[in-house]
């Protein structure tokens, strides 16, 4: 007892240190974890069985989605670890066995009936139809061979789609390499997972092979509620006063927002967005993660918060706009029944800011951390329904209200799984499909902070992610060096490239004739060329026979007007090509 009470009073200790900030960011926090005086109304109960189960929102959406494509591997959610050790397969094949029972959404197919689309869970008993396991074994191959192998099958099961209204939804490929080296490959779709939902896969699978391999029972308890029990709550609990409220939050909020942030492109943007991906990881130097995790703790302020803010610099910086909407996932768990649930519950959160090149990192630092407080306070408001209520202008080319994405994540590949007597080593690979234009994904695990560009390969070459993956560094080594410094005067280029575009691009030195005028050299070009582009303005061009033309038309006109050698004639016009004329 008095070590409980120790511990209490040292929780009690902590929270009464932490800043106003940190304590006003914790509380609503712990409002939105169900931990408090949360009215019973708000608890999750399990669904009365009836012959209609809805969708929850999130779910809905992925459905329509998967209406609109059933080919597009967008929304398939792959992972693959490698095991080193000696692996029993038949305890990892009933431990996954396991995991589909116990969780309903597994279970689950989609279907349209007269009341929409609704979810039809397969008894306990159906395990099998669910669970796609297959062994698959390349130890008979040279190594190289069977690494080749593996690679090319991870690859096809990370686009292979699913069917929502059959079973298989769970898809395990169990590679052998050799005998003490394999590879699982996981693949499930998004309308029944999500990122939290891997920690909940690998620390399951963890404790259930722990226990099949050694001929014992499962430990773990059933579960009090499923995710249609979550999917029934939510549309009970998204009325009335409550869906107002959060609504009139997000109006205000995007109201009159950008349509679309144009970040400089390698290619033009194509007529239907494609969903062609590849990702680039990166670390950040260890001092310079200290130091950023420093800055946070000097300004009372979040990892999330800091990251998002020099997120913000770098696409203002790229695109010069000052009005920029970022998308965010929220876990969406908020209730703490939901914590133990494999399901869809993730939110996307949009967040609007407005950035000023005369404002330093530390003002726009502060005010994102306001925008990020009340987009927590108003999280429950399904994006899906936000989409559906604010009905922006509507484009196949690109993602509605925002096209790029940040995310802090504290799950790594296979979800941190943990095998009694294996070494666990996660299977690193590209992405090969992008849900947006990009996406930033950034982790801090010990005090290392690392982050993973996501891009639309239809719109950018590896080596532009590259050059911004250095630009972002650069600009976070500026912000930690002097976050007072405006944002328009943080580096931003390399040295190297500083080199290149203030000196080497400016070489612009020739071998010019001392004894002739511009005009003469101009018409002496005319000769040589005539019908080349010599000037283009936006749709305008002209070949050098044509602008020549309409230079000398415009001097018989000042000509007729009484201008003569000598005379000074005033040019007022804006960039355009009659200026240069």
């Amino acid at each position: 007892m008095s070590t409980i009470n120790h511990n209490v009073e040292s929780l009690t200790r902590r929270i009464e240190e932490l800043s106003p900030v940190r304590r006003a960011l914790l509380e609503k926090l712990l409002k939105a974890k169900g931990v408090g005086a949360a009215p019973p109304s708000t608890k999750i109960q399990p669904r009365v069985k009836a012959d209609f189960t809805p969708l929850s929102f999130a779910q809905q959406r992925m459905w329509v989605l998967y209406q609109l494509d059933p080919t597009n591997p967008s929304y398939v959610m792959p992972d693959a670890v490698r095991l080193q050790g000696m692996l029993d397969i038949s305890a990892l094949q009933q431990g996954f066995e396991e995991i589909v029972r116990r969780h309903d959404v597994l279970r689950t197919t989609y279907h349209m009936t007269e009341r929409g689309p609704s979810q039809v869970v397969a008894p306990e008993q159906a395990v099998s139809e669910f669970l796609d396991f297959a062994f698959v074994d390349f130890s008979e191959l040279p190594a190289d061979e069977a690494e080749v192998a593996a690679r090319q099958l991870t690859l096809k099961e990370a686009v292979t789609v699913f069917d929502l209204s059959q079973g298989k939804q769970l898809r395990i490929r169990v590679i052998r390499l050799n005998p003490e080296e394999h590879i699982i490959l996981f693949a499930l779709h998004h309308i029944a997972s999500d990122v939290w939902s891997l920690n909940i896969f690998a620390r399951e699978i963890a404790v259930l092979y722990d226990a099949f391999s050694q001929g014992k029972p499962s430990p773990l308890p059933d579960l009090a509620i499923q995710y249609a029990d979550f999917a029934v709550w939510q549309r009970e609990f998204l009325q009335g006063d409550t869906y107002d409220r959060q609504m009139s939050y997000w109006k205000e909020h995007l109201n009159d927002a950008p349509v679309l942030l144009e970040l400089p492109t390698d290619r033009p943007r194509p007529a239907i967005q494609s969903f062609n991906g590849s990702s680039r990881s990166f670390v950040l130097p260890k001092a310079l993660s200290q130091q950023l995790l420093a800055l946070t703790r000097q300004e009372d302020v979040t990892l999330f918060m800091a990251l998002l803010t020099a997120f913000y610099i770098l696409l203002h910086r790229y695109t010069r706009e000052k009005d920029i909407v970022v998308g965010t996932p929220m876990a969406g768990r908020n209730q703490s029944e939901t914590e133990a649930l494999i399901g869809f519950f993730i939110n996307t959160l949009a967040l609007r800011t407005t950035v000023s090149g005369e404002l330093s990192f530390r003002q726009l630092l502060q005010s994102v951390r306001e925008v990020v407080l009340g987009a927590h306070e108003h999280q429950d408001f399904p994006f899906e329904k936000l989409v559906e209520e604010l009905q922006p202008e509507r484009s196949l080319s690109y993602s509605p209200i925002f096209q790029t994405m940040f995310a802090l994540q504290n799950v790594r590949g296979g979800g941190g799984l943990e095998l009694p007597g294996l070494k666990i080593v996660p299977v690193l690979r590209d992405a090969l499909v992008a849900k947006f234009d990009l996406t930033l994904f950034m982790a801090e695990n010990g005090g290392e902070i690392d982050g993973t560009f996501e891009y639309n390969t239809d719109l950018f070459d590896r080596a532009t992610i590259r050059r911004m993956t250095a630009h972002l560094e650069r600009l976070l080594e500026a912000i930690v060096a002097n976050p007072d410094q405006p944002i328009l005067e943080l580096p931003f280029l390399s040295p190297e490239e500083e080199q290149q575009q203030i000196t080497e691009w400016n070489q612009t030195a020739s071998p010019f004739p001392s004894n002739a005028c511009l005009h003469h050299l101009f018409e002496e070009q005319v000769e040589r060329t005539p019908h080349a582009t010599a000037l283009r303005c936006g749709s305008v061009r002209l070949s050098y026979k044509e602008l020549n033309q309409r230079a000398d038309d415009l001097a018989q006109h000042l000509i007729s007007c009484g201008i003569s050698s000598e005379s000074l004639v005033a040019v007022c016009l804006p960039r355009s090509a009659e200026m240069v004329i």
